[in-house]
């Protein structure tokens, strides 16, 4: 699933292709919406929330679309050749005067009332890329369970939004702690919130995204994520990996034996 970091920037693509211009054609391919007639509308902005993108267009009217865990949105200029993904992956074609964007795979479509969009992202906690980021109510949410493993609860929209799977991992490292110790055993709240905030902002800009701060090593770039027995670039046992969560929503987590504790 997407972080974050790559929703933020998928939302400035859209805004760079398609705010300020009056929409041509509309083709919103789920049969709910497959009527509706969109053209002569202007796209206003394109605004990320969490792992949430609202494209907010003239007359009240949102299109609340979510990437799920293989969507994406593709900028174009008008007339040129669709590269996302074969033609029955797509689910949303705006077109405008210049350009045009396609949406492929996206497991949410819909159309709102711009007054009502909080129906769907009111749930989510404070926003990492937010200008509404709070890490005070972030950690008062988190620690509501304080018994719930910390990488669960990292990935939970509702307690702070942008985290995925990479960063579950890179922060449940950074504070060396298992992703199965509880909340409770976070020895510094306000340092694992300032990392989550800074290692979404400063990847935010980025195509490859870095915690190590090492950006140009192969391998290198992460400190856990994806290394499965490779050895952990501070201590060198080799790293772990496992599956976790529901039977139908099961996501990799990766950790160090040696450098992380606080759970089994």
């Amino acid at each position: 699933m997407p972080e974050g970091d790559t929703v933020w920037r998928t939302a400035r693509q859209l805004n760079d292709a398609l705010a300020g211009a009056e929409l041509v054609s509309a083709d919103l391919r789920v049969p709910r919406l497959a009527t509706v007639d969109l053209a002569g509308r202007e796209v206003l902005e394109t605004l990320p929330r969490g792992k949430h993108l609202l494209t907010r267009l003239s007359g009240g009217l949102t299109l609340h679309t979510h990437l799920g865990m293989e969507g994406s949105w593709r900028c174009r200029p008008v007339g040129s050749r669709w590269d996302g993904g074969p033609a029955h992956q797509v689910r949303a074609v705006l077109v405008g005067t210049e350009q045009q964007a396609i949406g492929y795979r996206l497991p949410v479509l819909e159309l709102l009332r711009t007054r009502e969009e909080e129906s769907a992202v009111g749930h989510l906690g404070p926003d990492l890329l937010g200008a509404d980021w709070d890490p005070g109510e972030a950690w008062r949410r988190l620690t509501a369970e304080p018994s719930r493993p910390l990488g669960e609860a990292l990935l939970d929209q509702r307690n702070l939004a942008g985290v995925g799977n990479v960063y579950r991992s890179e922060l449940c490292f950074l504070v060396r702690l298992l992703p199965w110790a509880p909340v409770s055993a976070v020895p510094d709240p306000d340092r694992l919130l300032r990392l989550a905030h800074r290692l979404l902002v400063v990847n935010r800009d980025r195509l490859r995204r870095a915690t190590t701060g090492e950006r140009r090593a192969a391998g290198r770039a992460l400190w856990v994520y994806g290394h499965r027995s490779a050895p952990c670039l501070r201590c060198g046992a080799p790293i772990r990996r496992a599956e976790v969560g529901p039977p139908d929503r099961l996501r990799p987590v990766y950790w160090c034996p040696r450098c992380q504790h606080g759970g089994r």
